[in-house]
C-alpha cells in the first residue's frame, strides 16, 4: 500500500512523517525503514528503526529509487513499513512518472505500507500520484 504525505516546503511534512515511524514501529510486528536523503532524521528516529541515508547508496533518480525499494520489499520479508522522506529530491519532479512508479511499487508492497513526502502543493501532482494521498 502507497500512503502520500503532501504540502509545501515548510508545511510539516517531515513531523507528520516522524510521528508516523513512531507509531509504526511501536504497533509493528516486523521491521520498519525509514529512507532519507542526507541525515536530517538521524537525531529524530528511534533506533529501532533502520534508517537509511539513501545517498550512501549512490541512488539518484526514478528507476533507481525503485529498485531500491523493491530490493528491501525482496529481501526483508518482515518489512512491515517503509518511510521515505524527501521523495522528489530523490526521484526528480517529473509527476507523471514519479506516479507511474508509485503504481509499480504499489503492486509489489501488498504487505508493506509504504509511505512517502512529495514536497508539492496538491494541484501540481498528476491523478496518478493524488491518487495516493492519505
Amino acid at each position: 500500500m502507497i500512503k502520500i504525505i503532501t504540502g509545501k516546503r515548510g508545511s510539516g511534512k517531515t513531523k507528520v512523517l516522524i510521528d508516523a515511524i513512531h507509531e509504526a514501529e511501536k504497533n509493528s510486528n516486523g521491521n520498519v525503514v525509514a529512507i532519507q536523503k542526507g541525515n536530517g532524521l538521524n537525531t529524530d528516529i528511534t533506533y529501532k528503526v533502520r534508517l537509511v541515508n539513501i545517498e550512501d547508496y549512490a541512488v539518484e533518480g526514478i528507476e533507481a529509487f525503485y529498485g531500491f525499494v523493491a530490493g528491501i520489499l525482496s529481501s526483508d520479508h518482515d518489512c512491515t513499513d517503509i518511510f521515505v522522506d524527501g521523495t522528489l529530491k530523490i526521484t526528480g519532479r517529473d509527476y507523471e512518472q514519479v506516479g507511474a512508479m508509485l503504481e509499480r511499487l504499489d503492486k509489489i508492497s501488498a504487505d508493506t505500507t509504504i509511505t512517502l513526502t512529495i514536497s508539492a502543493d496538491n494541484s501540481e501532482l498528476s491523478d496518478n500520484i493524488k491518487k495516493f494521498i492519505s
